[in-house]
């Protein structure tokens, strides 16, 4: 039986998570971590405040983080003092919240830290590389978009096709949106929408002369996320203490 706590739990995704584990038969929920205090089907909140008084509490094997940037780093460092592994869906760390999330977990707990938790998405980075392989002297734009209320921009999905492209085509120059009288280089296009209650929506455009390959995933619910998070911590705990991906989970 895996133990989890779920960090964000009166958050959208919080509930989610929180509902699957709660069905789950090989897994029990035994509270969450929020801003303020509440109930998540029946187990205990408790303030962020609080989080190492209620690990040791509670005693579980797996934390799940769906926060915000500056919240999650303080709640790996917590998980890793109490033993505690982790599953990390937040997005828009900088470089030096990295290292310190690095340096908390490597060597003291598994943790599996992805920007994107869906199978599908996965699957499409996997695309989105083979793609780049085959097609890389090709003009080459990226658009995301996602509801309004999302805060980071360009999203971590968004930021991981980029990585994966430079990782396969060398470090080209990103160009945010055009404006103006602008010539197209060997630059890669990074376009963003924000709007309505839109869960997800990411694509590639390869454009080459007389033809033209896209290759996208939409998201309609964020189940999907969700359902990969529960599927990682399932996997993660009693890993050995490292920093996992997502394809690893997956055997990707």
């Amino acid at each position: 039986m895996v133990k989890v706590v779920v960090s964000g739990a009166l958050g959208r995704m919080g509930t989610n998570i929180g509902r699957l584990v709660d069905e789950a038969p090989d897994m029990e929920l035994v509270g969450g971590i929020d801003v303020k205090e509440g109930t998540l089907f029946e187990k205990e909140v408790v303030p962020a405040a609080r989080i190492d008084e209620f690990l040791k509490q509670t005693r579980p094997d797996v934390l799940i983080d769906f926060t915000v940037a500056a919240a999650a780093v303080e709640n790996i460092k917590a998980a890793a003092r109490n033993n505690v592994g982790l599953v990390v869906g937040t997005t828009g760390f900088s470089p030096e919240q990295r290292e310190t999330i690095r340096v908390a977990v490597e060597g003291n707990v598994p943790a599996v830290i992805s920007s994107n938790f869906s199978i599908g998405v996965n699957i499409f980075w996997k695309l989105v590389r083979e793609a780049a392989r085959q097609l890389g002297d090709y003009d080459i734009e990226v658009t995301e978009a996602h509801h309004r209320y999302k805060k980071d921009a360009p999203s971590g999905t968004a930021k991981t096709i980029l990585e994966i492209l430079d990782q396969e085509l060398g470090d080209r120059e990103k160009v945010y949106g055009r404006v103006g009288e602008t010539e197209r280089k060997n630059e890669i296009g990074m376009h963003v929408i924000r709007g309505g209650d839109i869960v997800g929506d990411h694509s590639v455009l390869f454009a080459g002369n007389f033809e033209c390959i896209e290759v996208s995933h939409r998201a309609y619910d964020r189940a999907v996320f969700a359902r990969g998070a529960v599927r990682a911590a399932r996997w993660v705990s009693g890993r050995e203490p490292r920093i996992y991906s997502m394809q690893e989970v997956l055997e990707l």
